[in-house]
C-alpha cells in the first residue's frame, strides 16, 4: 500500500474537516428555513401561539361567589383568560390593519403589529341611526304579541326606536336575516327563561323574518312538548321552524331555571317543588337538541311570586330547612350558580352548544313599585340618563360570577338597558291592572333587538 507523506495527509484533513463544516452549516441553515417557514405559517393561522403567557392579554372581572345580591363594586377583582371563549361574552378583535407597513429606502418595513384588544360589547354608547327600527312596529302580527306592539296602542312619541349601540373597540356587524339564518343552517337555538326572554325571543322571531308574514315557516312546538295544557291559556313556549335553512327557533317558559313539580298531583291545590339544584326537566331533556341557548332569570325571585306560584323550595330532594338558602336572594344565587354549572358540565359532551346566560333586563319604576303607583312617564330617550357604558365589570355581579371559569358566555345587557326607561311599554300596557303602569317590560320594536344583535355577534 503506497504511503502518504505527511502534506498529502494534512490536507486531506483540512479537506474532510471542510466538508464536514459545510454540511453543517447547509443542515443548520435548511432546520433555520425550515423553523421560519413553520413559525410564518402558524403566526398567519394564530397570530397568538406566537405570544408568551405573559404577552396574552387578560380581562379584569369580579372574584368569589357571594351568597347575597351585592352590588358590583363589592365584588373583588380577578382575572380570566379572555383569549379562550369562556365567559364574558368577549373575543379578540384588530383595532389595526394586521401590519402597518411603512416605505423606506425603496422597500418596506414592518412598522407595528396590530393591536389586539378585548371586546367587551356591554361597554359603549347609545347612537342615533336612521336605519332602525329594524322591522315594522305596525307588522310582525305572526310572531309578536299585541300587548308588546307599542304601534298599536296610544303612544304617540317611538324616538326610542331610532338607536342602536355601539360598543367600545368592537367589531359589531350590521344584522342581516338571511345571513343570520345560512349561518344558523342545520342549527336550533334556544331561548329558556321568564317573559322577557319571552321577548327577546319574539324580538329574534321577528328580526330575522323582517317583521313580515312568512307562511312557510312552520310552528313545530308539539316536538318538544310545547302543546296548550288543558285548562291553561297558553303553551309553556313555541318553536319555529324555517325549512329553507332548517333553523329552528324556540322559547321554553321557566321564570327561575328550577325544576318544578307538584309535590302530590292528587290534590288540585298541591304546593310545587322548586328543586334548586336542578335544571328544568324540558333543558335536561332537550339540551343535546340544542346549538345556542341563552338563559335568563330574575324577576320572579321574590317572596310575592314564590308564595303566589306555591313554591316550596328543594336541595337533594328534600325541602330547605336552612334558614340562610332559604332567603330569596341566596336562593337565587345557589340557582344560577347551580344552572351554570350543570351546563358547563354538558358542554363537554356536547361540543357544538354554544351557551350565553344573559344578565338581567332593569326595571324602571319611578316613586313608587308597580302596586303602589311606580311609573316609567319619560318618553324623550336619556332624559334620565347618559348615551354611554363606561364601566368594565357588570352590573349583575350574580349572574357574572356564575359563568365565571365556566364556558358559559355572559350575554352582558343590564347596563345598556338601564339607561334605556322610555323604552318601556308604560301607561300604554294592555294587561296591567288600572292605574299601573308597565316598567318591566319593553316595547317590540325596542331595547330587546340589541339584545339580539350582542347575541348575534357573538354566536
Amino acid at each position: 500500500m503506497p504511503v502518504r507523506s505527511k502534506t498529502e495527509f494534512s490536507s486531506e484533513m483540512k479537506g474532510g474537516n471542510l466538508n464536514r463544516f459545510r454540511a453543517r452549516f447547509y443542515s443548520f441553515t435548511l432546520v433555520g428555513l425550515m423553523v421560519t417557514t413553520i413559525f410564518l405559517w402558524s403566526w398567519e393561522k394564530n397570530p397568538l401561539s406566537a405570544l408568551s403567557a405573559e404577552d396574552q392579554l387578560v380581562w379584569p372581572s369580579p372574584e368569589g361567589e357571594t351568597l347575597e345580591e351585592t352590588s358590583h363594586s363589592q365584588a373583588a377583582e380577578g382575572t380570566i383568560n379572555a383569549i379562550t371563549e369562556q365567559g364574558f361574552g368577549t373575543e379578540l378583535i384588530n383595532v389595526t390593519d394586521s401590519f402597518a407597513l411603512e416605505s423606506k429606502d425603496n422597500g418596506t418595513i414592518l412598522n407595528s403589529f396590530s393591536e389586539m384588544k378585548v371586546c367587551n360589547y356591554a361597554k359603549g354608547r347609545w347612537v342615533a341611526d336612521s336605519r332602525r327600527p329594524l322591522y315594522s312596529g305596525f307588522g310582525c302580527k305572526q310572531w309578536l304579541s299585541d300587548m308588546w306592539s307599542c304601534r298599536l296602542t296610544q303612544r304617540t312619541d317611538f324616538s326610542y326606536e331610532g338607536y342602536r349601540w355601539q360598543p367600545v373597540n368592537c367589531n359589531m356587524p350590521e344584522f342581516e336575516a338571511s345571513e343570520f339564518l345560512e349561518r344558523m343552517q342545520d342549527k336550533t337555538i334556544a331561548f329558556v327563561g321568564d317573559s322577557l326572554g319571552r321577548q327577546q325571543f319574539q324580538s329574534l322571531m321577528c328580526m330575522v323574518t323582517g317583521g313580515e308574514e312568512r307562511p312557510e315557516v312552520k310552528s313545530i312546538g308539539w316536538k318538544y312538548g310545547l302543546v296548550i295544557p288543558h285548562g291553561a291559556l297558553r303553551p309553556d313556549g313555541w318553536a319555529f321552524w324555517f325549512p329553507q335553512t332548517n333553523t329552528t327557533i324556540l322559547y321554553y317558559w321557566s321564570a327561575s331555571l328550577c325544576d318544578i313539580k307538584p309535590i302530590n298531583i292528587t290534590v288540585p291545590t298541591t304546593d310545587f317543588a322548586m328543586h334548586l339544584d336542578r335544571p328544568p326537566e324540558f333543558l335536561s331533556r332537550f339540551l343535546p337538541q340544542f346549538d345556542v341557548l341563552v338563559l335568563n332569570t330574575g324577576h320572579h325571585w321574590n317572596r310575592g311570586k314564590v308564595t303566589g306560584n306555591r313554591w316550596v323550595m328543594h336541595v337533594n330532594g328534600k325541602p330547605v330547612v336552612d334558614r340562610k338558602l332559604i332567603q330569596i336572594g341566596n336562593a337565587k344565587n345557589f340557582t344560577v350558580h347551580s344552572i351554570a354549572r350543570w351546563i358547563d358540565s354538558q358542554m363537554n359532551l356536547h361540543p357544538r352548544l354554544k351557551a350565553f346566560f344573559r344578565t338581567i333586563s332593569p326595571r324602571h319604576f319611578f316613586n313608587g313599585e308597580w302596586n303602589t303607583g311606580g311609573s316609567c312617564d319619560i318618553t324623550v330617550p336619556f332624559a334620565r340618563a347618559s348615551k354611554e357604558v363606561t364601566q368594565d365589570e357588570s352590573s349583575d355581579p350574580v349572574i357574572e360570577s356564575a359563568v365565571k371559569g365556566t364556558k358559559v358566555k355572559l350575554l352582558d345587557i343590564t347596563a345598556i338597558s338601564q339607561l334605556r326607561d322610555e323604552g318601556h311599554i308604560s301607561r300604554y300596557s294592555k294587561t296591567a291592572a288600572a292605574g299601573a303602569q308597565d316598567c318591566l317590560h319593553w316595547c317590540l320594536p325596542g331595547i330587546p333587538d340589541t339584545w339580539n344583535e350582542l347575541l348575534c355577534a357573538q354566536v
